[in-house]
C-alpha cells in the first residue's frame, strides 16, 4: 500500500539522476553544433602537422598557350601576355633568359614566353580547394572577431569532454569503466612529454 504524500516521487537513485537528460540533451546540441568547427580543425590540423611534407595551402599548377608569334619589345610583348591571361597584377620583373626565352616573374608565379612561336608556359601555384581557407580560420590570420569564435569553440570543446564524463551511470560511466579511458587520455601526452624530453 502506497504512503500518503509519496505516491508520485521516485526512487532515490532515479531523484539523484535528473539531472542527467539535460545534461545528455545540452552535450547533444553543442555537439551538433561544434561538428562544423570541428571539420575545419581536425582537417587544418592534418594538413598543417605535415607542412615538411607538403604546402597544405597550395599546388603547383602548368598551363601552356599558343599565342602565335609576338612583336614588339620585350615590354610590349610582357603586356601582351598580361592582357592574354587576364593578368592584374604587374609583374616584379621581367628578363630576357635567351633569345627564345622571356620570363615575367610574380609573387607566385612565373611565365616563360617564346616570342618567336608565342608558346607561353605558366608555371604557378593555385590554392587548395577549401583547405586554404580552413588553414586561413585555423591558424587566427582572419579578423580579430574570429579570435572570439576560437574561444568559445574551445569553451564548447570543454564542456563537451567535462559533460561526456557524466551523462552515463553504473560500470560504464566515468567513476568505473570511464576513469580508465581519461587516464589513458591524459597519459598519452605526460607519456609523449617525458620521453621526448619535454619543450
Amino acid at each position: 500500500m502506497p504512503i500518503l504524500g509519496k505516491k508520485n516521487e521516485p526512487p532515490a537513485g532515479e531523484r539523484k539522476a535528473r539531472w542527467r537528460p539535460p545534461l545528455r540533451a545540452l552535450h547533444r546540441d553543442f555537439g551538433y553544433v561544434a561538428v562544423g568547427l570541428t571539420l575545419i580543425y581536425a582537417c587544418s590540423g592534418l594538413a598543417v602537422n605535415h607542412i615538411a611534407d607538403w604546402d597544405p595551402n597550395f599546388h603547383d599548377a602548368t598551363t601552356t598557350y599558343e599565342l602565335g608569334p609576338l612583336d614588339g619589345d620585350d615590354a610590349k610583348i610582357a603586356r601582351t601576355v598580361e592582357e592574354t591571361l587576364h593578368v592584374d597584377t604587374p609583374p616584379r620583373d621581367v628578363f630576357r633568359a635567351s633569345d627564345e626565352r622571356l620570363d615575367l616573374v610574380f609573387d607566385q608565379r612565373i611565365v616563360h614566353v617564346n616570342p618567336k612561336t608565342g608558346h607561353v608556359v605558366d608555371e604557378g601555384q593555385k590554392p587548395r580547394f577549401l583547405l586554404r581557407v580552413a588553414n586561413w580560420l585555423h591558424l587566427n590570420r582572419g579578423k580579430k572577431a574570429w579570435t572570439y569564435v576560437a574561444d568559445a569553440y574551445a569553451a564548447s570543446l570543454l564542456f563537451l569532454a567535462i559533460s561526456g564524463m557524466f551523462m552515463i551511470a553504473g560500470k560504464k560511466g566515468f567513476f568505473w569503466r570511464g576513469a580508465a579511458f581519461v587516464a589513458l587520455g591524459l597519459a598519452i601526452p605526460t607519456v609523449y612529454v617525458i620521453a621526448s624530453g619535454g619543450p
